[in-house]
Parts: C-alpha cells; sequence; structure tokens
C-alpha cells in the first residue's frame, strides 16, 4: 500500500478554529501524522495518531469533513477539498485501519472480557459470532502491555458475552450492506453515488460506531470492578467519565443526592425551594421603573466540556434507541446553556423595533409582509453560539419577566422606503441615557413567560405594545426525539399575533429544530414548513426552513411566499439564510436585503435579582448558572438535580392528594393556554375601514 499525503483542514479548536495541515497517512507503520506545512515533513510530526482500532466517519455536518476517531480516545477532525477528496482520504484510512488492526488480532490472545471492535476481523458467519480480538481499541495502552497482562491475568467471561456477539453478527451485516453498495456501477439507474444509498451507508456505519463506543463504556463499568484481580503494577489508562454516571441518565426515576460533601448545599437550596413552593400562586403586577437593561452575557462558545466528556453522552446514547422521546431523559449538566428555555422564548423579541413597525403597514399586505420580515429575523438571536446546546428546561411553576423600550423615533425610521433596491443594517443600539430622555415618547413592550405544564412539558409566553394596541399570545410544547447522530425537537403549539387598531389576528406555528453531529463538534440547523395566516384579510405565508442535504447544498436556508388566498397571487417571496442574509422580492419589482449580522439587538430589561420571585428564572436557576460560568460542573450538576427532586416530590405529593396545579399568568383554554389579562380584554378592537 502506498502512503497518502495531502494538505487537509484540521478542526483546533473554537478560537483557533480551522487550519490547513499536510497530513501524512503512513501504511507501513499504522499511523496518520501531520506538520505545519510539506517543507517540514522531515522534522518531528506535530501529531501523531495510531490507526488500529480507530474508527474513520464521514460527518453528516458537510460533504468534505470526516473524523479519525483513535483507540486512545483522541479525535481529529478534518475537511477535505471536496467529497471526492474526502471519500479518496476516508477510504485508504479505513483500509489501512482494518489490515493494522486485524494484525494487532492475530499477534494478541483475546481478552475475553474486553471485546467489540466496529474494524474486528473476518467475513465468515463463524468470525462474526466470535468474540473480536481488537482488544487495543478498549485501553490507551501499547499492545505489548495488553500481552503481557492477557498471559498472566486471563479474566473470566463476563455476563456481556451474549451481547458481544449479537452485535458482531450487526457488525458482519453492516459491512455486507456497504460491500454491495460499493460493488455497484458507479453510474445508471442505480449507482454507488446515489444520494439515499450513501445516506444509508454512512448512516449504519455511524450507528454501529455509536454502538461500539456504546459497548466500550459497558466494558470498562464492568471491567472497573475487577480492578483488583489484575497483577499488581499493572497501569491500564481507564476511560472513566468524570461524573458518576448512575446518577444522571435514570429515564424519569427518582435520584438520590450524591454525596454527602454536598449534602449541605443541595439542603439549603431545597429550603429555598421550598419556602418558594408556599408562595401565594396569585399574579404579580411587574413594576417597570424596577426593571435596569440587562448586563448579563451568557456567550455559548465553549466546547471543552463537551469534549472532555464524550464518554458521558455515549453512556447516555447507549440508552437511547431510535424515535425515543427524551423529554423524561435527564440530560448531563455541561451541555445546558446558561439560561432557562423561558428565556430564550423572550431572546425572539430582540427586535422589539420590527415588531412595533408591523402595525404600522398602510394595508393589510403590508403588514402580513411585514410580520414576516418580523418572523425570520427573531430566530438568529435565540442561538447564543455556533455550538448547540440545550437551555434549562423550566420547573413547573418557573416565570420570566422582561420588558423593551424603543424611542417612537426609532420605529418611525424602520418604515419600509420606496427603493427599489435596499439593505437593512440597521442603527446603532440605543443607549440607557437615549431612552431616559425620550420619556413619553418611548415605546414599550413586555414579555411574561410561565411552565404552565410538566409533563407534557408546555410553556406560555406573552408579549405587549400598549401604546400601539398589539400583543401576542403563544403556548409551546416541546417534543425532543433521538435520531441516531442527531436529536430533533418538535415545537407543538401555535401563536397568535393580535393588531387591535386593525382587528387582525395572524396565527403562526414554529420550525423544528435539530443538534447535528452530537458525538463530534454539536450544531443548530432549523427545519420544517411554518404557516402565518390572517382570516380577516385573507393573507397568509408558507415558510420552509430547509434542513442541509447530505450531499452538497447550503446551511441555514429559508424560503418563503406571501400569497393573497382570495385571488392567489404572490405578492413577495424570501429566500437567503435564517441567520445570514435574507432577500425579500415584491410583487412590484422591489428588492430589500436584510443583513442579520448587522441588525441591532435591542438590551431587554430585567429586575435585579433580589427584586425577583423564588420561582422566576435567573433567580430560580442562579447557582447553576454561577457554577457553569465557573467551569464547576460537579457543582452545577448537585444544584440542578436538587430543583428536579424537588419538582419530582412535588408531584407526587399532588398525585397522592389530588391536588390540581394552579397556574400563575395563563388560563387553558380548549388545547391552548392564554393570558389572564391580554390586550384584547382590556382595550377595544378597533374596525378601521380600508
Amino acid at each position: 500500500m502506498e502512503n497518502v499525503y495531502g494538505y487537509l483542514m484540521k478542526y483546533t479548536n473554537l478560537v483557533t478554529g480551522w487550519q490547513y495541515r499536510f497530513f501524512v497517512l503512513n501504511n507501513e507503520a499504522g499511523l496518520l501524522e501531520y506538520f505545519v506545512n510539506e517543507q517540514s515533513r522531515n522534522q518531528k510530526p506535530r501529531g501523531t495518531l495510531q490507526l488500529a482500532g480507530a474508527v474513520i466517519s464521514p460527518s453528516d455536518e458537510d460533504s468534505h469533513t470526516f473524523t479519525v476517531n483513535a483507540a486512545s480516545g483522541e479525535q481529529y477532525k478534518l475537511r477535505a477539498t471536496d467529497a471526492k477528496e474526502r471519500q479518496h482520504w476516508v477510504s485508504r484510512l479505513q483500509i489501512c485501519t482494518q489490515h493494522h488492526t486485524e494484525a494487532i488480532g492475530k499477534n494478541n490472545p483475546p481478552l475475553k472480557s474486553r471485546s467489540f471492535s466496529l474494524a474486528s476481523s473476518g467475513n465468515s458467519p463463524i468470525s462474526q459470532r466470535r468474540p473480536s480480538q481488537n482488544a487495543i481499541s478498549f485501553f490507551s495502552v501499547g499492545h505489548s502491555k495488553l500481552q503481557s497482562v492477557s498471559k498472566r491475568a486471563p479474566l473470566p467471561p463476563d455476563h456481556l458475552v451474549e451481547v458481544r456477539e449479537m452485535m458482531s453478527h450487526a457488525e458482519g451485516q453492516q459491512r455486507d450492506l456497504v460491500r454491495r453498495i460499493e460493488c455497484l456501477p458507479a453510474s445508471g439507474h442505480l449507482s454507488s453515488l446515489d444520494q439515499d444509498l450513501l445516506m444509508l451507508k454512512a448512516t449504519s456505519m455511524a450507528t454501529m460506531n455509536c454502538l461500539n463506543d456504546c459497548f466500550h463504556i459497558l466494558q470498562l463499568q464492568h471491567a472497573s470492578h475487577q480492578k483488583g484481580s489484575l497483577p499488581s503494577g499493572t497501569t491500564i489508562e481507564w476511560l472513566e467519565p468524570k461524573i458518576p454516571l448512575s446518577n444522571h441518565y435514570k429515564n424519569g426515576a427518582d435520584q438520590p443526592f450524591a454525596t454527602e460533601q454536598s449534602k449541605p448545599v443541595a439542603v439549603a437550596e431545597e429550603q429555598c425551594v421550598a419556602e418558594s413552593g408556599l408562595l401565594a400562586r396569585e399574579p404579580e403586577e411587574i413594576n417597570a421603573d424596577d426593571e435596569v437593561e440587562d448586563t448579563c452575557d451568557n456567550k455559548e462558545d465553549d466546547l471543552g466540556a463537551v469534549e472532555e466528556q464524550r464518554s458521558v453522552i455515549l453512556h447516555l446514547l447507549s440508552q437511547l434507541k431510535l424515535g425515543m422521546d427524551l423529554t423524561r431523559v435527564v440530560l448531563p449538566t455541561f451541555i445546558l446553556e446558561k439560561r432557562s428555555l423561558l428565556e430564550m422564548y423572550a431572546d425572539f423579541m430582540s427586535h422589539p423595533d420590527l415588531f412595533i413597525a408591523i402595525t404600522n403597514g398602510a394595508t393589510a399586505e403590508d403588514r402580513m409582509i411585514r410580520f414576516v420580515e418580523y418572523y425570520l429575523t427573531s430566530f438568529h438571536e435565540g442561538r447564543k453560539g455556533a455550538i448547540a446546546k440545550k437551555p434549562y428546561n423550566p420547573i413547573i411553576g418557573e416565570t420570566f419577566h422582561c420588558s423593551w423600550r424603543m424611542p417612537k423615533s426609532e420605529i418611525a425610521s424602520s418604515v419600509i422606503s420606496s427603493s427599489s433596491t435596499q439593505a437593512i443594517t440597521n442603527h446603532a443600539p440605543v443607549s440607557e441615557e437615549a431612552l431616559s430622555q425620550v420619556g413619553s415618547d418611548c415605546y414599550t413592550v413586555r414579555f411574561v413567560a410561565e411552565q404552565v405544564s410538566h409533563h407534557p412539558p408546555v410553556s406560555g409566553f406573552y408579549a405587549e405594545c400598549a401604546e400601539r394596541k398589539m400583543c401576542v399570545n403563544a403556548h409551546v410544547w416541546t417534543k425532543s426525539k433521538f435520531l441516531g447522530m442527531s436529536i430533533g425537537v418538535t415545537m407543538v403549539g401555535e401563536g397568535v399575533l393580535s393588531l387591535l387598531e386593525h382587528g387582525e389576528e395572524y396565527t403562526f406555528s414554529l420550525p423544528c429544530a435539530y443538534a447535528r453531529s452530537i458525538l463530534t463538534v454539536p450544531w443548530v440547523e432549523l427545519g420544517g414548513k411554518v404557516s402565518v395566516n390572517c382570516v380577516k384579510t385573507g393573507y397568509s405565508a408558507s415558510i420552509t426552513f430547509h434542513t442541509k442535504p447530505f450531499y452538497g447544498g447550503k446551511l441555514h436556508r429559508v424560503t418563503g411566499e406571501v400569497k393573497h388566498n382570495i385571488t392567489n397571487t404572490v405578492v413577495c417571496r424570501v429566500q437567503g439564510e435564517w441567520n445570514s442574509v435574507l432577500e425579500f422580492t415584491y410583487s412590484n419589482g422591489e428588492t430589500k436585503y436584510v443583513d442579520l449580522t448587522k441588525l441591532s439587538v435591542t438590551k431587554k430589561r430585567v429586575r435585579p435579582l433580589e427584586k425577583q420571585d423564588p420561582f422566576e428564572s435567573r433567580r430560580l436557576w442562579k447557582n447553576v448558572t454561577d457554577s457553569l460560568r465557573e467551569s464547576e460542573i460537579d457543582k452545577a450538576t448537585e444544584h440542578k438535580r436538587t430543583l428536579e427532586e424537588r419538582q419530582r416530590t412535588e408531584e407526587r405529593h399532588r398525585t397522592e392528594t389530588g391536588t390540581p396545579w394552579k397556574t400563575k399568568y395563563f388560563i387553558k383554554e380548549g388545547d391552548g393556554w392564554v393570558y389572564h389579562k391580554p390586550l384584547w380584554k382590556i382595550i377595544p378592537t378597533t374596525q378601521p375601514a380600508e
């Protein structure tokens, strides 16, 4: 086998990002080495990976990226210039990996309690049903040490033998599937490059890779109980997670407190929550003068914890099945954002000027287009970083309050001009001093959210601008499902925007969200079709968030059109990326570009923690947030567990006593939830003549 060499991009970290490096595949030694550039090839490599027992996986992020996961636990995330070059590198790496893995299996007797590798040798039914000989894939030690250990201290068969044999059989079937696909002609009606077959091949390989790693974790847990049986002086680096696995992933089960040392903190926090649980569940009038401009900046730009806790993620995945509902699954703390889901919903209102400007539209057509423009610009601020992390699951009864202030002059400047081609980049953020000067010349948008149900997890939120006689009421039920290498979140529910000046209601839905590449660098994309309808005016909008195809295509693409249903006329079309640039084309030929990266974000106003109710999001989750900010994962986990345990205890008590939960701000109406004092009950609806 000839050596393969060339330039690839290597992902280093979030700060440095992607860097070009010169890679050499040393087939004879079974090594993947890289250098700063080709000229430094004769020097010592900057990095080296042993390929024996490694797993090479094409990424579902795009058609250029792939990962090399070494048996030692080290990982390279690489990117080729195109799909053809990626396939070349992946094929050669897989051949080299299989060759050296099989060589180790032949030269070393098997360790019966440590077995299974995706790259195990043999294709016959007999070889598929015997224990794999790739013991090195489970330890970051040299094979000479493994050989001495196996000779001096053979371990008895364990209770996972049957599981191992079933997985070995499945592995053989997966290899047969890949071989049959690759034997198809490169062109024709059914070719080896068919997109669906490529997806099937990659998915099956990723699934077996996941099963391999999950079985690895189970083997390590079993073997850790036998440490005392190994000879003295034997050094094995156990790949155990830093967080005790047994306390984190009981699917909805009750969980005890972790350690005696952490009990004082946990008990104190539980007492605080218990006292807050006794507070009257009566609506509270929030004084806007108590709110100040938010200074909290919880940017989510740290991937280190995710990489360090990869084995914990694998343990979690080992308990999941395709399509499984994740509602009751307790996720590890280190993948959490430093905010509640209720606060994330508030961030969809980060452009209050565009929200208020909806009612400025002179015609029904103009108002529908303005609503679509606002709707599509609301998603990018809901993400606090490129890495896919999950907000806190709100506790039942949890609330979040905030508001925004906008000078009336700033709203006026956002009225659509008549120029044929325009680009919205918007003004600078409004300062606190400017807001204090405008006084009554300022619009206020108020927001309140409440977790109204725990099972199912339903959130209600409401926003209003009383000066402009407009409000929006919505309820959302999040349903999460495990999709293999991704997690999908469906947003069940709807929202209604009421423009009381015009007597119009706009009903809208929300797209699904997906966390992709959860074993490497997780990232978020939106997907699915959503609709906006105004029954009174007969205008509607159909919007599609496109998920990236496996082969080629762009990320975060969105398309849509606004239509007048009575005449079946399309009055506006939109295309672009929901986190970058959107292009709006109108029926009169005009075009407008909205650059979301330059669109100003108005900071919300919140009350200081000492003035918040104990069940308000920031005060409720303060200890978890502070611990995450200090990278104290164990402490954050303990605080989080205390809140969840308190919620389960109260829920059991309500079930036993038959006591229904009483919400604070939202009332159940039919299948939905409505704010108890919506603007349409206070201000009569106007019926303008148009």
